[in-house]
C-alpha cells in the first residue's frame, strides 16, 4: 500500500539503522522502534516502521519497499509485546547467567573464560539497555499523541514491560561492572602473592649469591681457602646473613 509521505520521513522510514522515533504529519504519524531482535538466543536488532493514519496501523515491507496494513491499535500491541516479552525472557536468562558468576567468584571457581563471557554478556546488555531507552522514549510520545485511543490497561502494560526490560538490562550492566572489579581485584590478589613469593625468593638467594660469587673469584688472599672447614663456615656465614635478610623482607611485605 502507498501513502504520500514526506521525503524525509521516508528516508528516514527506510533506513534499516534509524533510531527509535516518532513523527507526526498532517494526516497520518510514524512510529519507528529500533529494538533487540532475540533469534537463536543471539541478540541482533531489527528495525521497524509503523504507519498511523485513520485509525489504521500499516507496518513497512522493507522486501517490498511499501506499507502492508497491519490492523488496529490492538494488533500494533500484539505485534510489540510478543517481542518485547522474548527481549525481558533474555534479559532474564542473562541476569541468571550473572548469577551463576557471581556465584564462581565468590566461591574462587573463577574460569579462564571468564573474561570472554563477561565481554560477552556486557556487549548484548549494553546493546539491549540503548535500543530499549530510546524505543521508550519514542512509544511514550506515541502513547501520549494517541492518549485518547491507547488509554487502556494493554498499552499501560505493554509501557510497564519496555521500562522494566531498560530498568533489569540497567541492573544486569551494573551487576556485571561490580563483577568485573571483585575480578580484577581477585586476579590483583594473586599477582601480589605471586610478587610476594617472587621477592622472599629473590631476597633469599640474594645472600647465598653473593657468598659463592665472592668465594667463587678465582683470586688469591681469599678467607678461609686454607681452613679444612671453610666450606662449613661460609654456609654459617650465609645463613646468618640471611636470618636480618628475610626478617626485614617478611616485615616490608606484611606492612
Amino acid at each position: 500500500m502507498r501513502f504520500e509521505i514526506n521525503k524525509y520521513l521516508l528516508d528516514d522510514i527506510e533506513n534499516s539503522e534509524h533510531p527509535s522515533d516518532f513523527e507526526i504529519a498532517k494526516d497520518y504519524s510514524i512510529l519507528i522502534l529500533r529494538l533487540p531482535f532475540i533469534k537463536n538466543d543471539k541478540v541482533d536488532v531489527a528495525n521497524y516502521a509503523f504507519l498511523i493514519k485513520d485509525d489504521k496501523v500499516y507496518i513497512f515491507d522493507r522486501k517490498k519497499d511499501e506499507f502492508d496494513l497491519l490492523g488496529d491499535f490492538m494488533d500494533l500491541h500484539n505485534f510489540l509485546d510478543v517481542r518485547v516479552d522474548k527481549i525481558l525472557a533474555k534479559i532474564n536468562k542473562l541476569h541468571m547467567q550473572i548469577a551463576k558468576m557471581e556465584d564462581d567468584l565468590y566461591e574462587n571457581r573463577i574460569d579462564k573464560s571468564f573474561a570472554n563471557e563477561w565481554l560477552k554478556f556486557k556487549k548484548d546488555l549494553v546493546l539491549i539497555e540503548r535500543l530499549m531507552g530510546h524505543a521508550l522514549i519514542a512509544f511514550e510520545r506515541f502513547l501520549k499523541y494517541y492518549k485518547s485511543e491507547v488509554d487502556n490497561f494493554a498499552f499501560k502494560d505493554l509501557k510497564e514491560h519496555f521500562e522494566r526490560a531498560l530498568r533489569f538490562a540497567k541492573n544486569a550492566v551494573e551487576k556485571l561492572d561490580y563483577l568485573y572489579e571483585f575480578f580484577r581485584a581477585k586476579q590483583d590478589e594473586k599477582m601480589n602473592k605471586i610478587m610476594f613469593v617472587l621477592t622472599l625468593l629473590s631476597g633469599i638467594f640474594l645472600p647465598l649469591t653473593l657468598i659463592t660469587g665472592f668465594f667463587g673469584m678465582n683470586t688469591g688472599g681469599l678467607p678461609l681457602t686454607d681452613d679444612p672447614y671453610g666450606t662449613i663456615k661460609a654456609v654459617i656465614i650465609a645463613f646468618i646473613l640471611e636470618v636480618p635478610i628475610v626478617w626485614i623482607l617478611w616485615k616490608m611485605m606484611r606492612s
